[in-house]
């Protein structure tokens, strides 16, 4: 555990490495800009996630549902094997 300098207040409290840890004396965020960017970064995975093609959603039907497991299976077994014969390719000039 250490201190760290309030960025509102410009006084130092208490901080344990915590994005969540707030300023003993006025009660901000002690790291607001990294609270803000890790927000915002899982905003974005969880938008790609609801991007993907074989994405499934509360509302599919079971049916569906079931052919994009299908879908996601084969697409891994298809990036399985690209992966393998670049890796090949790449190993066989020296």
């Amino acid at each position: 555990m250490g201190e760290k300098k309030c960025p509102h207040c410009g006084k130092w409290s208490k901080w344990k490495t915590n994005i969540n840890d707030k300023c003993e004396f006025c009660g901000n965020y002690l790291s607001s800009r990294d609270l803000e960017y890790h927000e915002n970064r899982q905003k974005d995975i969880q938008a790609n996630k609801e991007q993907w093609i074989f994405y499934i959603k509360e509302t599919d039907s079971k049916f569906i549902a079931d052919l994009k497991k299908v879908g996601n299976f084969f697409y891994t077994i298809y990036m399985a094997i690209i992966t393998f014969l670049a890796a090949l390719i790449a190993a066989l000039p020296g």
